[in-house]
């Protein structure tokens, strides 16, 4: 490759030279162009044309002399241009050049989650461990109880929904109370949380405790010191959010202890559906 290289030097440059050696003799093409215009030597007879047009014709003589120089010198190029053809024609074929290393002496960044992605885990919802699993029906207590003067009632309110409910204590005393604690207890059988809760007698009467306690939420209305209930039939009710659907009020319970002059008296129970409460009815 590099003695191929030199012989194309060594042309391009001897055609250079000979190319700016080259000087034409103008003076000697004039004399000449003169002579053949004078005619045959020695005939003796003198152009009769004017001088006009004989200087035109030395005109497209010089222009002609002209126009041989002009294509000596393109040939000339001509020559130059096609022997250094090949070096250009190298220069283009070369080998592709190799990459900055800043293109290659880094290694591939890593994605911000080397994990793949994937949608999250579907898993099915299903009771937390604190949940108290409903009791059979037949393992169910009454939901109506009776304890001398005192009688109790447990229900589930008809207003209730896919997402609220409401559990009421009916109380019925033929004798004034001189003492009366209502708890109520309900399960958490998911998303159980205070709503609210009211009774039918005096509010500032009694003490309301609102708690979560072994899986229960649990209201505790409690008579305050010195204040009675009087004979009749109070309502005690506790409200709630919940999970959305159908709520098992099974497992809810509620207590009833109470005292009517020196007697003691104790009731509770469970709470039936409404559903229940309707057959009752009919």
């Amino acid at each position: 490759m590099t003695m191929r290289r030199d012989v194309h030097e060594d042309l391009r440059t001897r055609l250079h030279e000979a190319a700016g050696g080259h000087e034409p003799d103008r003076e000697r093409i004039l004399a000449r162009v003169e002579r053949g215009m004078a005619g045959p030597a020695g005939s003796g007879h003198r152009a009769t044309r004017p001088p006009v047009f004989g200087w035109m014709r030395v005109a497209g003589a010089t222009a002609a002399v002209a126009s041989v120089l002009a294509v000596g010198g393109y040939a000339v190029a001509s020559a130059v241009k096609e022997e250094t053809a090949p070096q250009q024609q190298e220069v283009a074929t070369s080998p592709t050049p190799t990459p900055s290393p800043e293109a290659t002496s880094r290694a591939p960044a890593p994605p911000v989650d080397p994990t793949p992605s994937s949608p999250p885990e579907q898993r099915e919802s299903g009771p937390p461990p604190s949940k108290t699993p409903s009791p059979p029906a037949a393992e169910r207590p009454p939901a109506a109880t009776e304890d001398g003067p005192l009688w109790s009632d447990g229900s589930v309110d008809p207003h209730s929904n896919d997402f609220w409910a409401q559990s009421n204590i009916t109380l019925k005393t033929r004798e004034q109370l001189t003492d009366l604690t209502v708890r109520l207890r309900v399960a958490q059988t998911g998303g159980v949380s205070d709503a609210g809760a009211w009774r039918s007698l005096p509010e500032h009467d009694f003490t309301l405790t609102v708690a979560q306690q072994g899986g229960f939420l649990v209201y505790t209305w409690t008579l305050k010191e010195g204040r009675t209930v009087p004979a009749g039939e109070w309502v005690f009710a506790g409200q709630f959010d919940h999970d959305r659907g159908g709520r098992d009020a099974g497992a809810d319970r509620y207590t009833v202890t109470a005292a009517a002059g020196a007697e003691r008296l104790s009731v509770g129970g469970g709470f039936a559906a409404v559903d229940d409460d309707a057959d009752d009815d009919s």
